[in-house]
C-alpha cells in the first residue's frame, strides 16, 4: 500500500475531487481527516466512506479555512487523534460565473479568502508541523483557468493563478 501509515488532511473533502482522493488515500493506507464546508456535509461522505469500508480511520470536521486560529486548532485536532500529519491537500474552493461588470467586491473578496488565504493557512500550519516532524508532503489543487482564462469566471481564475504561483515557492 502506497501510503500505508501515512496522515493526511483533505480540504473540500467531502466530495468532487477531493473525495476521490480521500478514497484513493484512504484505500492505499492512509488515515484521513476531512475538511468539509458544513458539518452535514462531512457527516455525509464519512457515512459513505464508514460504508465502503468499516475499518478506514476517517474523520471529519468543517473548520473555518479563512481564519487561521480556527484552522490551526483543527490541524492541532488532527495531529492528537492520528499523532501527526504527513500529507495536506488544499483542494477546498469555489467560484463564480458572472462576468466582471456583475461581480461584486463582496463575491470578488470571498474567491479570494477561500481559495488563495484558505490555501495560504493550510500551507502555514501544514508546515509548521511538517518542519518539526521532519518532512511531509504539500499537494495544492489548482485548475486549468489559472494558465488558461476562461470567461465568466474572472475571479476563480485569478485566485487559482495565485494558487499555482504561491505554490512555487
Amino acid at each position: 500500500m502506497l501510503l500505508q501509515g501515512k496522515k493526511a488532511i483533505i480540504t473540500g473533502g467531502t466530495r468532487g475531487i477531493g473525495f476521490s482522493v480521500a478514497e484513493v488515500f484512504l484505500k492505499n493506507g492512509a488515515s484521513v481527516a476531512l475538511f468539509g464546508s458544513r458539518q452535514e456535509t462531512v457527516d455525509k461522505a464519512l457515512a459513505q466512506l464508514k460504508a465502503e469500508n468499516p475499518a478506514w480511520e476517517v474523520i471529519g470536521m468543517a473548520p473555518d479555512l479563512t481564519d487561521y486560529a480556527a484552522l490551526d486548532a483543527a490541524f492541532s485536532e488532527v495531529e492528537n487523534r492520528f499523532g501527526r500529519i504527513d500529507i495536506l491537500v488544499n483542494n477546498a474552493g469555489i467560484s463564480a460565473r458572472e462576468p466582471l461588470y456583475e461581480y461584486t467586491p463582496e463575491a470578488f473578496q470571498r474567491i479570494m479568502d477561500l481559495n488563495v488565504t484558505a490555501v495560504f493557512n493550510g500551507c502555514r500550519a501544514a508546515a509548521i508541523r511538517m518542519k518539526a516532524q521532519g518532512g511531509g508532503s504539500i499537494i495544492n489543487i489548482a485548475s486549468e483557468s489559472a494558465i488558461r482564462p476562461l470567461s465568466r469566471v474572472a475571479g476563480y481564475g485569478v485566485a487559482k493563478a495565485a494558487v499555482v504561483n504561491f505554490t512555487k515557492y
